[in-house]
């Protein structure tokens, strides 16, 4: 939002240079991003008034011009205008001026005759025919004004103003406008805030008897209307000129430029229609009937849907509401009677038609942000105020205003203590209502019953177009912000905390912990990729982990879905370090996969995992074996088996096993395919053990019982057993474990060993058992008769002792 001071001038007494006003504007939590000044870049350019016109004596198009400047001798300068007369007053750069782009002007001669500066085109000012309707745009600009000569061109032209730049966050639009921000700038330098209240002026005719306003759209919640006959289409006078143009608005004619002007000023936008082309001279608001299509302003054929809100009349659309009037609803040379238009429409259907079409407008952006409807009918009187001033036409008398549910004004208490204990401040009740009276609250000696009923309490009215406020916490930033944040004091917080993590929190905490304790590095991927991530772990063309949640404004390929397996995320960590040349890598990631639901409608679901990664020395498949044994342990999982898994295509077919907790699948661990190590440039062996943090924490066991230490001595065997090499290990030790029973406090294999002697196709496994009861001490007697037992369980499916 652009600002000129000099507009603000006309409802505040502030003076103040440009670099204070941005300061303290910032300081009053009005954002500046900067200010600037056209006349910054003009330079030693004044008006100059041609007292002769001679032809050049070496040049058929160029003419010796004698210039008066205000001094005590007339200038000689050379140009080849043809627009140029004695008598004529123009900008003259001298010797050693400056022009916007940074062009200097130099002494010089031209063809033998010297010329001592510039005469001056509205181009080379920064300048067009918008700007100076009767100046032309291919010759020196003539002034039609009367002003000494050498005065200064800057201020001849009115090019002194200063424009400030404001960031205006979404919840103040009631500082998209001049006013808005002249109340701040008021209450900021504590001067009265002069408003301008512009009164319904008075016209032959009525309105009633020439239009008919409807409003079926349930997003318009108001609908101004007046008119204005015998329309004198001209250009505005220099002042609204300027004033739109410092705001970054191109002037195009009076009745235009009047809508502009009041967008401006209130905030609020307009738009004026030829009644010529308004069908059944009735005006409706509703909302887009199926296949209707519109030609707007620009000249484009739209196609509108149902929940499109349309300004139509009693046949086809004439505007989209908020955003652009339609081609037939603009002001021509042959605009006899027009329609002033002031509406308020619902926010977000103006945001969601206006993405739809690819139509941001600035009618669009001040609409979706939440406009006051109260300003409908001030913003339709000031404009038919400026009609009047500017004899722009005869006006109708009356207006149509369709209201059918006032806003209310909101209420809410003023409590000082509770403000003072958010600020940490001891600011009095009488400096808070200073504060906020200035800014346009209204504050009153009552309490709000069942609200607040404490003696002397007080009421804030909130003006309508603060929306924004509507506790205590939003008065203790209006108060904040005045009284000055950088006199806020620093102060230890205090009060109760009474949140406490949740179960799954203190779980989750607890499985970090364990994993960075068995020596893993956690890190942390981005929740998307591209499909190209599938293709790298050879995700098979028909696996349902291939369809995925599409990204609609994606930053680029490589990141255009969200992930349904992290696996990917964490193999390019992997892929980095190895590049790095890091010898071992031992990493996890407490990663979300995110699995669309049928309806695409649906959020997906979101599986929380824990995915483990490693290579190197000491780090194979056994390590991390016990590195996920461990984590099942410190999660109270007992009982939980690792099966055996050929069918994997990540992984590979021969080392890679299911974890299993009876029939639910907690997950999987494996070595990598040598094809997906290769698609990463991995060249060492690496291990990946995929697993559910959710399945982990609803399995979860209890809260682990106190043992004491065992009394008695424990009893070992040694036992070297020979099967095939089908037989996996986990059944071998179920069956160790069945047949000792409840004497077996440990189990543990150190040896596995192949050989010629054993034969082909089998394998020997040496495992300790460690043996213990809490009772008595074991006898030779009790610890063979349980190896036997073991060894009868094991016979079953072929397991002997190794001999």
């Amino acid at each position: 939002m652009k600002l000129p001071l000099g507009w603000v001038r006309d409802f505040a007494d502030i003076v103040t240079t440009p670099h204070e006003y941005a300061e303290r504007m910032t300081m009053s939590g009005s954002k500046v991003e900067g200010f600037e000044c056209e006349a910054d870049g003009i330079k030693n350019v004044v008006i100059g008034k041609i007292l002769s016109l001679e032809k050049h004596p070496d040049s058929d198009h160029l003419w010796v011009c004698s210039v008066d400047i205000g001094e005590a001798d007339p200038i000689v300068i050379v140009t080849g205008a043809q627009n140029l007369k004695v008598g004529d007053l123009c900008p003259a750069a001298l010797d050693g001026s400056t022009l916007p782009g940074g062009i200097k002007i130099r002494r010089g001669k031209l063809r033998g005759v010297e010329s001592n500066g510039m005469l001056c085109s509205l181009g080379e000012l920064g300048l067009t025919v918008h700007d100076f309707p009767n100046a032309i745009e291919d010759g020196i600009m003539v002034l039609d004004e009367e002003w000494p000569t050498g005065t200064d061109a800057v201020h001849a032209l009115g090019l002194d103003d200063v424009s400030v730049e404001f960031e205006i966050t979404p919840n103040r639009p009631d500082c998209l406008s001049i006013r808005g921000l002249a109340r701040e700038s008021a209450a900021t330098y504590g001067v009265e805030f002069k408003d301008h209240t512009p009164e319904a002026p008075r016209g032959e005719g009525d309105i009633q008897e020439m239009l008919k306003v409807d409003i079926s759209a349930p997003v318009c919640s108001r609908y101004v209307a007046a008119m204005v006959t015998n329309v004198r289409v001209a250009p505005s006078p220099r002042w609204l000129r300027e004033r739109l143009r410092l705001c970054g608005v191109r002037p195009i004619n009076n009745i235009v430029d009047i809508t502009n002007y009041v967008m401006l000023e209130y905030g609020h936008p307009m738009h004026a229609f030829d009644y010529a082309y308004v069908g059944g001279k009735s005006i409706q608001v509703r909302m887009a009937t199926e296949d209707e299509k519109i030609v707007t302003l620009d000249g484009v054929e739209r196609a509108l849907t149902t929940d499109m809100m349309v300004i139509a009349d009693d046949k086809v659309p004439m505007a989209v509401a908020g955003v652009m009037g339609g081609e037939f609803s603009g002001i021509y040379d042959t605009t006899k009677t027009i329609v002033f238009e002031g509406a308020c429409f619902d926010g977000p259907s103006v945001r969601v038609t206006a993405k739809k079409l690819g139509m941001r407008t600035e009618a669009s952006g001040r609409f979706e942000k939440g406009l006051n409807p109260a300003n409908c009918l001030p913003a339709i009187y000031r404009a038919l105020e400026l009609v009047k001033e500017l004899d722009a036409g005869d006006i109708i008398g009356g207006v149509i205003d369709v209201y059918p549910q006032p806003r209310l004004p909101r209420e809410i208490p003023l409590r000082p203590d509770a403000i003072n204990k958010l600020l940490g401040t001891d600011v009095s009740v009488e400096e808070m209502i200073n504060i906020l009276e200035p800014l346009g609250f209204e504050v009153e000696k009552k309490a709000l019953a069942g609200l607040f009923d404490k003696e002397h309490a007080y009421t804030v009215i909130v003006p309508p177009e603060r929306y924004d406020v509507a506790r205590d916490c939003d008065l203790a930033e209006e108060v904040c912000r005045y009284v000055g944040y950088n006199k806020v004091p620093s102060t230890i917080m205090h009060g109760t905390a009474t949140a406490r993590p949740s179960e799954r929190q203190i779980f989750h905490d607890k499985m970090i912990q364990a994993l960075v304790g068995y020596g893993l590095y956690e890190c942390e991927t981005f929740s998307f990729y591209g499909k190209k991530a599938w293709d790298n772990i050879n995700l098979p063309e028909n696996d349902p982990l291939r369809r995925a949640v599409v990204i609609s404004n994606p930053l680029g390929e490589d990141t255009s879905i969200m992930r349904t397996t992290a696996v990917p995320s964490l193999l390019d960590v992997v892929a980095r370090n190895y590049n790095a040349r890091v010898e071992k890598v031992a990493v996890f990631e407490n990663a979300t996969e995110y699995i669309p639901a049928e309806n695409p409608e649906e959020l997906p679901t979101e599986n929380e995992k824990f995915i483990l990664a490693m290579y190197g020395e000491g780090h194979d498949y056994l390590a991390l074996k016990g590195i996920v044994e461990q984590l099942l342990a410190s999660a109270g999982i007992k009982n939980a088996a690792f099966v055996r898994n050929t069918d994997g295509t990540t992984y590979h077919p021969g080392r890679t096993a299911d974890i299993m907790l009876g029939d639910v699948k907690l997950g999987c661990i494996g070595e990598l395919h040598p094809k997906v190590l290769a698609n990463y440039g991995i060249k060492p062996r690496t291990c990946v053990a995929d697993i559910s943090f959710d399945l982990l924490f609803e399995h979860r066991g209890g809260t682990p019982e106190f043992k004491p230490l065992p009394k008695h001595p424990a009893m070992t065997r040694d036992l070297a057993l020979v099967c095939e090499e089908e037989v996996a290990a986990a059944d071998i030790a179920a069956r160790i474990q069945k047949g000792a029973g409840k004497l077996l406090e440990s189990l543990t294999l150190f040896d596995i060993y192949r050989g010629e002697n054993l034969g082909t196709g089998k394998k020997s496994l040496a495992y300790k058992l460690v043996l213990r009861t809490a009772e008595r001490t074991l006898t030779d007697e009790e610890a063979d008769n349980a190896v036997k037992k073991v060894l009868k369980n094991l016979e079953e499916i072929n397991v002997v002792l190794r001999s």
